[in-house]
């Protein structure tokens, strides 16, 4: 059954009186007396039960477009690719080197966004019958986007234009090289850039100054996407497929879904119409390396956001991280099952070194944290590095710190001449980028940049006390305020009864759930714990008892040294509240229904542990 609360009060209400979880947060409902109302109303309208509704308008779903929404379709989303600047100068000069024979160089970036840019490329010129030269830099030794040294051994390779995809926007040294020894560039990206950029024959960026189209939330796989839905275009106009097939562009979008997801941009709009049909294309299961991928990931069943964010793309990343940057895209871009199998194998063997080399990491990392956040007045940001590190793994080690601790946090990795290389993860409300520009300004980096939640740097070792002194001023404010807010936001009550697979079969059209979609949370009172175990890395499997004799699986990842995972261990046979997402499980053939614990209370402890 699903239980409604009471939508008396005018403010958004503590939901079962949980003023303090065993994770320290307050369980506030989602909604206020007007979304309710909003949540109702959608429910009647659409003929779901009103916990969906309650979903839908707490993700600012109208009435008018709630049926829309549930129904998501490409075609209606899809702008015209024109409106992007240059897009037409970038689709004419492809089409152009197509036609005549002109070698083409594809160059990405070595994460999951960049991979499948790369690969989605490749694929759709390999169908035109040309042979795209791709690299793939190294994290370590080429760093971030194109260099001189690439761009020389590719025009070396033959290729007199370069497309460059999920970087390029601020290559302007690689470009003046292409320049010289005449290798013609078109840079499809959408990182933020300033009002100069590069001199090349087209630069596509929604997030270009210039650019009006209103797509800036793309990844660079929807941009990538984007353009080649552009140059069919311009090749059917030229009458390109009169003696060949016209490329299913449909059939490609498993990719564009894999980078939207991995790369944690807002699912809306576009993104969210190209993950809702993309997974659809995912689940047929027709590219050869993704499917090796799924099958080394234990991925069965629909594959769903998680799948996509939490198992193949970290797979992807270890390439990137640890290994060979470029086995993303080459398994991506495969249609060999040997090949693809091979590919798979190593980027698991790859994962499992970067778990272990991220556990010996993080332990380092969290003891320098705790003696940081003893003293009396910790610092704003997290500070932590070491000798010896592996710079492709800071940015973990710093998003597991940012979690633990609720504030910004940096891990860096110094090399034996005292430079580090550092990233960082921030919480809503601290913009952690602006920070690190100004830190540049300041002399106190070498170099760094990024985005409100993640920044990278390089700093000199004798600079880092200074550097925390620096972020403390300039951010304490911010982090304050942000720490102080601290809640769980809850869509509604469920039992284990009423978190079934009807349920759920409804909740999945109201996805996907990911960046700016929020996954639904649900809180289920004085829920008996009927067994808990520790399994795997550190996650506590719980099964959940329910009045109606119910039983409904649960896991807490990563939680068997934190206190809502030490709570469930011991609380065999005794109620606990449960908050967490739900999710199906399928093993053998047969769903079942499963809730990823978030949080928990104790509901004996007077104001359920305020």
């Amino acid at each position: 059954m699903v239980m409604t609360l009471d939508a008396s009060s005018a403010e958004r209400r503590v939901v079962l009186g949980v003023k303090k979880s065993l994770s320290a947060r307050m369980w506030r409902e989602r909604l206020d007396d007007q979304g309710l109302s909003q949540a109702l109303a959608i429910a009647q309208r659409t003929d779901l039960p009103e916990v969906v509704g309650r979903v839908l308008a707490g993700r600012n779903v109208a009435l008018e477009e709630a049926s829309g929404f549930l129904n998501p379709s490409l075609k209606d989303l899809m702008p015209d690719p024109s409106k992007l600047v240059d897009m037409d100068k970038a689709c004419a000069r492809v089409a152009d080197a197509l036609q005549a024979g002109v070698k083409i160089a594809i160059f990405g970036d070595y994460d999951v966004d960049g991979a499948t840019s790369s690969a989605l490329l490749k694929r759709y010129l390999m169908q035109l019958g040309a042979e795209p030269d791709v690299y793939i830099p190294d994290r370590i030794i080429d760093g971030y986007g194109p260099n001189p040294t690439a761009i020389n051994q590719l025009h070396a390779g033959g290729a007199r234009l370069l497309v460059t995809v999920d970087c390029g926007s601020t290559s302007f040294e690689a470009f003046d090289e292409a320049k010289r020894i005449g290798l013609e560039v078109v840079v499809l990206d959408h990182h933020q850039v300033d009002e100069s950029f590069p001199e090349v024959h087209a630069l596509v960026n929604a997030n270009r100054q210039d650019d009006l189209s209103g797509q800036g939330h793309l990844a660079a796989v929807g941009v990538t996407f984007l353009f080649l839905v552009g140059l069919n275009r311009e090749l059917r106009r030229r009458g390109a497929f009169a003696q060949r097939a016209e490329p299913r562009l449909m059939d490609l979008l498993d990719l564009v879904a894999l980078g939207t997801v991995c790369d944690v941009v807002p699912l809306k709009g576009l993104n969210r119409a190209y993950v809702v049909q993309g997974l659809k294309v995912m689940a047929r299961r027709e590219n050869i390396g993704l499917s090796c991928l799924a099958d080394i990931s234990r991925l069965s069943g629909k594959p769903t956001p998680y799948h996509l964010g939490y198992m193949l793309g970290p797979r992807i990343n270890a390439g990137g991280r640890i290994g060979d940057s470029a086995l993303g895209m080459k398994l991506l871009s495969s249609d060999d099952r040997a090949e693809g199998e091979r590919i798979a194998a190593t980027l698991e063997r790859l994962n499992q070194e970067r778990q272990a080399m991220e556990a010996v990491m993080l332990e380092e990392g969290e003891g320098q944290a705790f003696q940081k956040m003893e003293v009396t007045v910790p610092p704003a940001v997290l500070l932590t590095g070491a000798d010896g590190w592996h710079p492709g793994v800071v940015g973990l080690i710093a998003s597991r710190l940012k979690e633990r601790y609720r504030r910004p946090a940096f891990a860096m990795a110094f090399n034996e001449k005292g430079l580090g290389t550092g990233s960082g993860r921030s919480i809503i409300g601290v913009d952690l980028g602006s920070a690190v520009r100004a830190a540049v300004e300041a002399g106190l980096l070498v170099k760094g940049g990024g985005h409100a939640m993640a920044a990278g740097l390089t700093i000199e070792k004798a600079k880092v006390p200074e550097f925390e002194a620096f972020l403390s001023e300039q951010l304490s404010e911010d982090v304050e305020q942000a720490s102080a807010d601290h809640e769980l936001t809850i869509d509604g009550v469920l039992t284990p009864a009423g978190a079934n697979l009807s349920l759920l079969d409804i909740l999945e059209q109201a996805g996907p759930y990911g960046a700016s979609h929020a996954e639904p949370v649900f809180a289920l009172p004085s829920v008996p714990i009927k067994f808990s175990k520790v399994v795997g890395q550190g996650h506590v499997s719980v099964t959940l008892g329910g009045n109606e004799g119910t039983n409904l699986k649960a896991i807490a990842f990563k939680a068997e040294d934190q206190p809502h995972g030490k709570a469930l261990l011991q609380a065999r046979g005794k109620p606990l509240h449960i908050a967490g997402s739900l999710s199906v499980d399928t093993w053998q053939g047969q769903a079942k229904p499963s809730l990823r614990i978030i949080d928990v209370a104790d509901p004996t402890r007077g104001q359920y542990g305020a």
